[in-house]
């Protein structure tokens, strides 16, 4: 599995990509970190669906951890788009039969690979923290946020405990990708059901259908990153996912081992 995922490592420290995906990280997270200091004031509010979070909000320990929280359901999306086309493309430009001269063991190969991309996604939210952190600082001042709560023991328990679920919901979604990349064995195809259904079918149903958002993995994936939210709590939303998933991408490597290597 070593051979396999640096193989893929290699894969995706291609400029375009490696740069690429960082560059959409850095943008999401200083976008929607930027927004809560800058719109603090705003009747229109400063964070996702126009909610409002307030100066003393922000000024407890957990306030340092709202704007790298916030953007995990578009880490997500990133870590959805790599993992599908890393996946898919394999059978678009005939790669794969390639692959599979060099590992024959196709779940070593789709687990090698699953560990690479995980590598790269876990380098992305770092990225993303640390980088929420250091705007958050250097904008609460014009904002007049009181930021000796940030420094404490408290704060640095939260910021990790965000960190593991961000990285957690992250993840879940780079899966859901790969899940669909060998489903589909098409880029576009992966890409724009997947998002079609995380960004619009599920949340039309959700509003729709009382009671429904738990049942649906992109939901629960929005619960996972906030530590817990209305529709589910915690542990359910991680039990929830955990079964999916695991069943979801047990089908699909059953189907991986089965079908030919051509798309």
């Amino acid at each position: 599995m070593t051979q396999v995922f640096f193989a893929e490592w290699r894969k995706l420290r291609r400029p375009t990509l490696f740069y690429g995906t960082l560059a959409s990280v850095v943008g999401v997270t200083a976008l929607i970190t930027s927004l809560l200091y800058l719109l603090i004031d705003s009747d229109q509010g400063n964070s996702n669906g126009g909610e409002i979070i307030n100066r003393i909000t922000l000024a407890t320990p957990h306030g340092i951890t709202i704007g790298f929280s916030g953007s995990a359901g578009l880490l997500g999306l990133v870590a959805l788009c790599v993992f599908a086309s890393q996946t898919a493309q394999e059978y678009t430009y005939g790669t794969l039969r390639n692959l599979l001269v060099r590992q024959p063991k196709r779940l070593t190969l789709l687990l090698g690979k699953f560990v690479s991309m995980s590598v790269f996604t876990l380098v992305s939210v770092l990225l993303s923290a640390v980088l929420s952190v250091a705007i958050a600082f250097s904008l609460a001042g014009k904002a007049d946020v009181a930021t000796d709560a940030w420094t404490t023991s408290a704060a640095g328990s939260e910021l990790i405990h965000t960190f593991i679920n961000v990285f957690l919901s992250v993840i879940a979604s780079g899966t859901i990708g790969m899940i669909l990349g060998l489903l589909f064995r098409s880029p576009i195809s992966a890409i724009s059901i997947g998002l079609a259904w995380l960004m619009v079918v599920e949340n039309l149903i959700a509003a729709v259908v009382h009671h429904s958002a738990k049942w649906f993995p992109g939901q629960m994936i929005t619960t996972i990153s906030s530590g817990g939210d209305h529709n589910a709590s915690y542990l359910y939303a991680v039990i929830y996912l955990a079964i999916f998933l695991t069943i979801s991408f047990g089908l699909v490597a059953y189907l991986f081992q089965r079908r030919d290597v051509s798309n």
